[in-house]
């Protein structure tokens, strides 16, 4: 099993503060440095930059740190191998996923909590590259993204939705009456989009640039919810995921708009490291979503 003196400096790396990785290890901040020096020691090399405060790893301390969160993970699926022995999967699954994701998504964890009734669930809506950078980490179990964004080299992706997107707008607006909407037409109204680190919002973006169409959005936020809340104040229209009104409904006074000239839609799918063999609970996550994927494809 992993020594303590590992997971203080995973601790370390992740916090970048004596102070809060203490906390974070319910430790005080004497313990945890005292521990980090031993470390030291025993491998003989300095893994933290000295100074008055935390200033970073030493070249040797990331290498340090990158095997240490190897280690975390395998002793983690270990334990995880264990409880599937005794039929009772246990353990913290964590989820990272994309905001246009975060309702739909839903599925797949009920599902889940169904077969592992043990299981605690931890879903945090995150931008993709803080969903790949934590995956990377160990810091993450999965991850829910666009397809094309996991098409790299140690990454899994299982598709399991596709979303088409609609222009929500007033239902006095200037789009009253209408069934769709060309994205050039929704390109010259007030738009309320998600920020540009968004992945949401990049091929949202991409889709105007082949229109030819330029959009300056005249509110930007990191929140559907507060997409949806600044589009039901009548000022703002938008562009969103239908799956997102699937599941909370479309705000009152607001209309749903078919988009087209492109008719476009996105896979969304469930990431993962590449790892032979999977640990256990990781494994049971990913078999869901083939079977998610399945029944949605049936019923398409």
């Amino acid at each position: 099993m992993i020594s303590r003196k590992y997971l203080y400096l995973i601790a370390l790396a992740r916090e970048k503060h004596f102070g809060r990785a203490a906390v974070a290890c319910n430790v005080s901040p004497s313990t945890l440095s005292a521990a980090i020096r031993d470390l030291e020691t025993e491998l003989g090399v300095a893994v933290v930059e000295r100074g008055k405060q935390f200033a970073g790893l030493t070249p040797e301390g990331r290498s340090v740190v990158e095997y240490a969160r190897r280690m975390a993970a395998s002793t983690e699926s270990l334990k995880q191998e264990l409880a599937s022995l005794r039929d009772d999967l246990t353990g913290r699954l964590r989820l990272g996923v994309i905001p246009t994701a975060l309702t739909a998504v839903a599925s797949l964890t009920a599902s889940f909590a169904r077969r592992h009734s043990l299981v605690t669930a931890e879903v945090l809506s995150l931008a993709t590259d803080e969903i790949l950078a934590r995956l990377r980490r160990f810091e993450l179990d999965a991850g829910v993204v666009y397809v094309e964004s996991a098409q790299v080299a140690g990454l899994s992706i299982v598709p399991v939705w596709r979303e088409s997107h609609v222009l929500l707008t007033g239902v006095d607006g200037r789009f009253a009456g209408r069934k769709t909407v060309s994205w050039a037409e929704a390109a010259s109204v007030p738009l309320c989009l998600l920020t540009p680190d968004m992945q949401n919002r990049k091929t949202i973006d991409a889709v105007f640039a082949r229109v030819g169409a330029t959009v300056a959005p005249m509110l930007e936020t990191n929140s559907i919810v507060s997409i949806l809340a600044h589009v039901g104040s009548g000022h703002w229209s938008s562009i969103v995921p239908r799956s997102v009104l699937e599941q909370v409904g479309t705000p009152p006074g607001v209309l749903a708009i078919e988009l087209i000239e492109p008719s476009v839609d996105w896979a969304t799918g469930l990431v993962t490291l590449t790892r032979d063999p999977q640990p256990p609970m990781v494994a049971s996550l990913v078999a869901e979503a083939w079977a998610l994927a399945e029944t949605f494809e049936k019923s398409a």
